[in-house]
């Protein structure tokens, strides 16, 4: 291919799959573009890096600057929800060029006489791109580099910083050299910083043994709100199976009066686009949704693509799922686990335009009712290029709308997920424990490309996972490890009231719950308080007030000289708000320390003050060196301070 451009632009970044899948932001995010820029000689070259936003019809400019090694960077701020575009231009200034070379000949004493001819011609070139002074500027410029009697005047103007800025800003483009166009979506800021929380609405009843309705999850508002959760997220409310119905703990046969998984989609009562009739009507759904929203909370629902054999789909569309010779389905597995009241989608099948489009139209359908977050469940045993399709077609109507991938699976496959369109991601935060594994584990997320488009979402439990670390585990486990998880990540959850309430008892062996909450009602004291409540609802103010734990990126480990002791520095985009977390990873004994602070970072020398407020006691202490020595016990096993200079 003929290319007569003497630019050379490679390693453009950031940038995932070769520009195939776009990078993630949320609304007033910096993206900052970096990329090798190279030009054969020694001419002075220039680089630009372009973007405008979806819909804009003209493209904005921020011109580069060099670093190290021939890179250049520029960035723009993403102030707008949707896709911006992004791409780099370069060409041979030969403006500047010129201006750099008299520049070292008048420093020589050399004669420039040609030189300033020269540089009259490049001026008459860009005389009618500049503004009206400017103008004047260079045509008494041009006047003075023709005119021999005027050389000293004209050689000082010449290598002055006025004409530099001039040349600089009305550039001459000549065979530039163009990336091809590379896509940033963003998103509202939902996307990168929220609270959830998860109880299932059968069981908000007062009474005891009474299936509860979402009236009663009206009165329940109150209390989440005041805990801090800003995301109310219910299983599913759909109608429950009643063929192969499981019965309490996971049984294979129900009893009378078991109610049946929820994820046991679709009875007589109807499918994905019904509600269980013993939770209430959509009108009542509707008005809590509103209540929620009255709150500051936004209802989060489950969306889960799976039948139970007694769906309307099964009848209605046979064609959506795979009959075995013996007239039957073959029931969903997840071995070890067995879901026998559960009908696997056949997505092979060749209906699967209406398939497709009936998913669509249910997610629609919830939207319109005022839904616009959803926890997808298992979406790693459906297509990938499925969710591509359908989160791209629900985005373009509805904007605002968000998807948490429920997928505890193989790496890449999350990371895929992510790159279908997915928002925020569940985990392996729930089963790393060690201060290695911690440490590994945050650089993975935010020091790879997987910060460029994966928003994790950690969440200590779920109805799924009793991690072994919580079961039988004193009160300061469960402390710390939310303080982990809400000061690590910006966006975290919890299934409670199971988790303030310490109700831990496993099956033997197995990180499941005895006696799960998934298949049966389950009565609570809503509205107990003690110290695990107390310390999230303080833990979640902190992080609406600070906005150095609303992302998870910025973040910096310190050396602690004790891997009980985890310690790291936190900061917002423009650095007006600096954190330091210290979290003690035992439960049980105090431990002491040394914390190393990042002088660098803070931009402070050794021996000036700092002052760390203590955001859960207000007790402030004032440190004057790099290292400094803390003890947390058991009791109270973290510190978050709010640095002040």
């Amino acid at each position: 291919m003929l290319n007569q451009s003497r630019i050379v632009i490679e390693n453009v970044a950031p940038q995932i799959n070769n520009g195939t899948v776009f990078i993630k932001r949320v609304v007033n995010e910096i993206v900052n573009v970096t990329a090798d820029v190279l030009v054969d000689g020694h001419d002075i070259l220039q680089a630009s890096l372009l973007y405008k936003h979806e819909s804009e019809r003209k493209w904005s400019e921020a011109r580069m600057q060099p670093t190290n090694n021939d890179e250049y960077t520029a960035s723009f701020v993403s102030s707008k929800q949707g896709f911006y575009s992004y791409k780099i231009q370069g060409w041979v200034d030969y403006a500047l060029n010129w201006q750099h070379g008299i520049h070292r000949k008048i420093d020589d004493n050399q004669h420039v006489n040609s030189e300033l001819l020269e540089g009259a011609e490049l001026l008459e070139k860009i005389i009618n791109k500049v503004n009206k002074e400017d103008k004047k500027y260079l045509l008494h410029l041009i006047f003075i580099f023709k005119n021999s009697e005027t050389y000293h005047e004209a050689i000082k103007e010449a290598i002055s910083e006025k004409l530099t800025n001039i040349l600089i800003n009305n550039p001459e483009k000549l065979l530039t050299q163009t990336t091809p166009e590379l896509k940033v979506y963003v998103d509202r800021l939902k996307a990168r910083f929220s609270t959830w929380y998860e109880f299932f609405p059968r069981s908000a009843s007062e009474e005891e043994g009474k299936h509860g309705t979402f009236k009663d999850c009206h009165r329940l508002l109150p209390r989440v709100a005041k805990m801090g959760f800003d995301t109310l997220y219910f299983p599913p409310i759909h109608p429950i199976g009643e063929v192969n119905r499981k019965g309490k703990n996971n049984t294979t046969v129900a009893q009378d009066g078991d109610v049946g998984s929820t994820w046991g989609i679709g009875s007589k009562y109807g499918g994905h686009k019904d509600i269980h009739p013993e939770l209430g009507t959509i009108d009542d759904f509707k008005s809590l949704v509103k209540e929620a929203k009255n709150l500051g909370i936004e209802v989060a629902m489950d969306y889960a693509l799976q039948a139970a054999p007694d769906h309307p789909w099964v009848t209605d569309h046979p064609d959506w799922f795979k009959w075995r010779p013996d007239g039957t389905v073959q029931y969903a597995e997840n071995p070890p686990k067995k879901y026998q009241d559960i009908l696997p989608i056949y997505w092979e099948s060749k209906d699967y335009k209406n398939l497709w489009q009936e998913c669509l139209d249910t997610l629609l359908y919830w939207i319109d009712c005022g839904i616009n977050v959803f926890r997808v469940d298992n979406p790693h045993t459906k297509p990938y290029y499925f969710w591509g399709w359908i989160i791209e077609k629900v985005k373009k109507q509805h904007p605002d709308v968000l998807f948490l991938a429920e997928a505890f699976t193989k790496p890449k496959v999350m990371q895929q997920l992510a790159k279908q369109g997915y928002t925020q991601s569940y985990t392996y935060f729930t089963w790393r424990v060690s201060k290695y594994e911690l440490m590994e584990y945050m650089t993975e997320l935010t020091q790879t490309a997987q910060k460029e488009y994966m928003k994790p979402n950690f969440w200590p439990n779920t109805p799924d996972i009793n991690p072994h670390h919580l079961q039988g585990a004193p009160e300061s486990m469960y402390i710390l490890r939310y303080a982990l998880a809400a000061t690590l990540s910006s966006n975290i959850g919890i299934y409670g009231p199971v988790y303030e309430q310490r109700i831990d008892t496993p099956i033997a062996g197995k990180e499941e719950y005895y006696m799960s909450e998934k298949f049966q009602v389950c009565h609570y004291d809503w509205f107990k308080e003690n110290k695990i409540t107390t310390l999230i609802s303080k833990i979640n103010t902190i992080r609406k007030e600070h906005e150095s734990y609303q992302q998870t990126n910025n973040i910096k480990f310190l050396e602690t000289q004790n891997d009980q002791l985890i310690a790291f520095y936190k900061w917002n985009q423009d650095k007006t708000n600096e954190t330091l977390t210290i979290i003690s990873l035992d439960a049980y004994n105090s431990q002491v320390g040394s914390v190393q602070l990042p002088l660098h970072e803070l931009g402070i020398q050794h021996g000036q003050k700092i002052e760390v407020l203590d955001l859960i006691t207000r007790n402030s202490y004032d440190w004057y060196h790099e290292w400094n020595y803390v003890e947390l016990h058991a009791t109270l096993p973290f510190h978050i301070f709010k640095i002040n200079k």
